[in-house]
């Protein structure tokens, strides 16, 4: 297990991270499953509280990630994530070519319990997720896009993407809702990150950018 994580920001309230694709964002269910963003960062700041992480990015997600270094810091933040005060800003390449230059897609999903952890489209008992949308630039059959996700569901942005009633473009190296083989790296970065400190409430902002 390697103990290296990029730390974007770190005081004696928060720890920013630049999580790496493939990596867990909180530890899973048995010993395979125990190397993760909280685990790697624990090993550097062993008086990490228990539950440090205020939000968490798909395994296969890479970019900003915060963490709480208190219990206090905790529970501004996630009062801040409930509320919907922090934004955040995702860089993709979908393969796929997108017309239009910006657009918001409003789109219920819900869990397959039949074939977990996918994602499926749900207008009756789905739940609403919203994103906004905006073309960066094409490259042959793909597009580069820039996403704000106004909700926070699982998986929301690559089944925005994907679906019909959104992009109709998975996003590159997606094994679940595209045509992503394994090994193959998704093209999903979460690039700015912007919330009131908790310490002091004034607004502070994050930058990454992605690898690809």
């Amino acid at each position: 297990m390697s103990s290296s994580i990029e730390i974007v920001h770190q005081d004696s309230c928060i720890l920013v991270v630049n999580k790496p694709a493939d990596l867990l964002a909180v530890p899973g269910k048995g010993p395979s499953k125990q190397d993760c963003v909280v685990s790697r960062v624990r090993s550097l700041a062993p008086e990490l509280i228990d539950q440090p992480a205020v939000h968490r990015l798909d395994q296969q997600t890479s970019g900003l990630m915060v963490l709480a270094l208190q219990a206090t810091a905790h529970q501004n933040l996630s009062r801040q994530f409930q509320h919907r005060r922090v934004v955040k800003r995702y860089v993709a390449i979908v393969d796929g070519i997108v017309v239009p230059e910006f657009g918001r897609i409003t789109l219920a999903f819900r869990l397959d319990p039949d074939n977990r952890p996918h994602q499926i489209y749900d207008a009756v008992n789905g739940r609403e997720a919203i994103t906004l949308w905006r073309k960066i630039k094409r490259d042959k059959h793909r597009t580069r896009i820039d996403f704000t996700p106004l909700t926070g569901r699982t998986h929301q942005l690559r089944v925005h993407s994907a679906h019909p009633c959104g992009l109709d473009a998975p996003i590159v190296g997606d094994r679940l809702y595209g045509t992503g083989k394994s090994g193959e790296t998704l093209l999903l970065h979460a690039c700015y990150l912007s919330f009131n400190h908790p310490a002091d409430d004034r607004i502070v902002e994050f930058h990454s950018e992605p690898h690809f």
